[in-house]
């Protein structure tokens, strides 16, 4: 019956947080219909794994592991660099926005011009609200890499952000 309450409890888990999934994967591909299909991949993979879930505590970060694996392989096999040219989805482009739309544009763009790594840590801490354990736990590295990665992202996107004014 274990079985029965965490084929549940993901089903659960994944119904709740569809939103979530299609936005980590957009931010990687910046395509919808492969983030979708990106997620739809990622949920497949997580039913046929889901007997390597030793800890149900664990669920968020084991699969945020397989969707942030299943969009990093794909941009890997496509050989694709995507930057953010396209913010409709997030931010209104017209001749109303405020300068803080701007700014967020901005930061977008600067985000998107991080290496992969750095990228992912600064998508799942502050897009996905991760605490840092558990970053660690879904890049698969341990806690200080995380810090370091981090505090260097930061510092990048402070650079990046203040060239744009």
């Amino acid at each position: 019956m274990p079985d029965m309450s965490k084929d549940k409890l993901l089903t659960l888990y994944i119904k709740e947080n569809q939103e979530s999934f299609y936005r980590v994967a957009y931010s990687y591909v910046k395509n919808s219909d492969t983030a979708l299909d990106l997620v739809q991949d990622a949920i497949v993979k997580a039913l046929q794994k889901r007997s390597t879930l030793k800890n149900e505590d664990y669920l968020r970060t084991w699969f945020y592991r397989i969707l942030i694996n299943e969009c990093l392989m794909y941009l890997r096999k496509n050989k694709k660099i995507v930057y953010l040219n396209d913010l409709e989805e997030y931010v209104p482009n017209d001749d109303n926005c405020t300068d803080n739309q701007y700014d967020i544009q901005e930061l977008y763009n600067a985000i998107e011009q991080l290496e992969p790594n750095l990228k992912t840590i600064i998508l799942l801490r502050f897009f996905e609200d991760m605490k840092l354990d558990e970053i660690a736990k879904v890049t698969n590295t341990n806690l200080n890499t995380v810090k370091s990665r981090l505090y260097k992202a930061l510092n990048l996107l402070k650079l990046k952000v203040e060239d744009y004014q």
